[in-house]
């Protein structure tokens, strides 16, 4: 198989734990989600191209990672390794079956390309957001197969 971006750029991971630190992490205090525990969830999705992080690959980044409690809305930006990567749609379904699988149900997800970073931008962000898509996808068990081992190695 011919990958698409052979050689990607690799970053270190972030140490975050002077951020956590910042935080409550009292278990027994209930307290709003904020947008690291979110970054945390997803961080560590394999690429479905390379051996690596979503972090590494610096495809997700805590800044791209928003969080309205209130209105229960988790909105994602994330930034594919190159402009034409036909890997984007599989990308952000992973990042969206984590999200679900992993935060309350009252929440909406909202999956986004970073403003500027792939040349189908519109059409990704119409896609990644259409619940009849998101579905119909899932529904295919390769692809499903696909995802689950990207989300396999998370917390």
């Amino acid at each position: 198989m011919e990958l698409i971006n052979p050689n990607p750029v690799v970053y270190e991971e972030e140490n975050l734990e002077i951020l956590r630190q910042e935080f409550n992490l009292d278990d027994d205090i209930e307290d709003p989600f904020n947008n690291l525990e979110i970054y945390d969830l997803i961080r560590k999705i394999n690429d479905p191209e390379h051996p690596l992080t979503l972090e590494q690959l610096k495809v997700t980044q805590l800044e791209g990672v928003e969080i309205n409690n209130e209105d229960s809305l988790v909105t994602i930006h994330f930034t594919p390794t190159i402009p034409h990567c036909s890997m984007a749609t599989l990308i952000g379904l992973c990042i969206r079956v984590k999200l679900i699988r992993s935060l309350p149900k009252r929440f909406k997800i909202e999956i986004r390309v970073t403003p500027g970073s792939h040349q189908s931008e519109d059409g990704l962000n119409k896609q990644l957001n259409d619940k009849e898509r998101v579905a119909a996808a899932l529904e295919n068990q390769q692809l499903l197969a696909v995802v689950n081992n990207c989300i396999a190695h998370t917390c």
